[in-house]
């Protein structure tokens, strides 16, 4: 409304021009559209009827132009413009210049309904999002209560304890996702600069105002340990744990748990079934590595583009996206995201041949 305003306005210099009126298309209820008056130059004292219902604008006149505002065959709205009376002639550039409104005035209304189309999509997805969570947690609980009955009926000394221990620290995250989701289909979420960290996920640690790494691999050791002998491949975790995994370190810190686990992953899911796979630390970072083929030099640095998926992955589903979020947020955090072709150049006890990908973290947490 600014826009048209300020628009109609510009043709107070223009002599010749007596009246601007910016109709647009409006439909109520489901009835016929009419074509109704948001912008005047000069301002009236009252406001004017539809366009249907105007009778004078009924008969032609030589003293009056219509501008169609129409988007493809779709007709959005009209600029009618009136000149003074007993002039001969439209000047051209007259007639330009309000051609030239008239199609930023259609530009701007397109504009205006796309975007109330987007966000009636977003209001609906918002509402899908709330309806699904809420079907998520019934599930979600009940799996938890057997968790914690079969965790009752075995012994402490059971072997398959840990396994079961195991279940219910998976669920306490999901229902942190669940919970995660949950937000955002409740709240408008703020709006963030361009230039601030955004998390590969929401925060879905306890509230906490630190955390430290050790706490954050452990639980993904422990599945990579459980996943491993399930697919009966050899699996080697950290065999000690430098200093700085222990110190504590901002909770913002926690994508690195996601970009672990995201690593974990791919490695599990790429490599051949006879490779081994592990977790080496390092005194400035984490490596994550398997024994399987490696990955083409042409591919090292294309594998880290959004979108882009390696040879070797061709067979497998995925989006792409995982390695590239990875280095975007390892980045963000101050470090780097890497891969090496010969894990054994990090460690002598790693590989000769395979893929290592390592996350390098500065040791002292980066202010923000």
């Amino acid at each position: 409304m600014n826009l048209v305003q300020q628009q109609l306005s510009s043709f107070e210099s223009e002599q010749s021009v007596q009246r601007l009126v910016v109709y647009f298309a409006n439909t109520k209820g489901g009835q016929s559209p009419t074509l109704e008056a948001i912008g005047h130059w000069p301002i009236p004292g009252n406001s004017l009827p539809p366009l249907e219902t105007d009778q004078e604008l009924r008969a032609p006149s030589p003293d009056r132009r219509w501008y169609p505002l129409q988007e493809g065959t779709m007709l959005l709205g009209v600029l009618r413009a009136e000149r003074l009376k007993n002039l001969n002639g439209w000047p051209e550039s007259l007639d330009q210049r309000l051609q030239s409104t008239a199609s930023a005035l259609t530009h701007c209304l397109s504009l205006e309904l796309e975007k109330k189309k987007l966000l009636e999509e977003l209001n609906h997805q918002q509402e899908q999002i709330g309806l699904m969570v809420h079907q998520l947690r019934n599930p979600l609980t009940a799996l938890r209560t057997y968790a914690e009955l079969l965790l009752r009926r075995i012994g402490s000394e059971n072997q398959n304890r840990t396994l079961v221990e195991g279940l219910l620290s998976e669920q306490d995250q999901l229902n942190r996702y669940v919970n995660a989701l949950d937000g955002l289909s409740q709240k408008t979420l703020p709006y963030k600069e361009a230039h601030q960290d955004h998390l590969l996920l929401p925060p879905l640690l306890p509230d906490v105002s630190d955390i430290n790494v050790r706490s954050l691999l452990t639980p993904l050791i422990d599945r990579a340990a459980t996943t491993s002998r399930f697919q009966g491949r050899d699996w080697k975790g950290p065999s000690d744990w430098p200093t700085w995994t222990e110190e504590p370190r901002p909770s913002r810190e926690g994508v690195i748990a996601e970009i672990v686990a995201n690593l974990l992953e791919n490695a599990f899911r790429y490599s051949p079934q006879s490779a081994s796979i592990g977790l080496h630390l390092m005194n400035d970072g984490i490596c994550i590595w398997d024994s399987g083929i490696p990955i083409k030099q042409e591919e090292v640095q294309r594998i880290f583009q959004r979108g882009y998926r390696g040879k070797n992955s061709q067979e497998n589903q995925g989006s792409g996206l995982g390695l590239a979020l990875g280095r975007e947020f390892a980045e963000q955090l101050g470090g780097t995201l890497d891969l090496i072709s010969s894990p054994r150049s990090l460690n002598e006890s790693l590989p000769l041949v395979g893929n290592a990908f390592v996350l390098s973290i500065p040791i002292e947490p980066r202010q923000v």
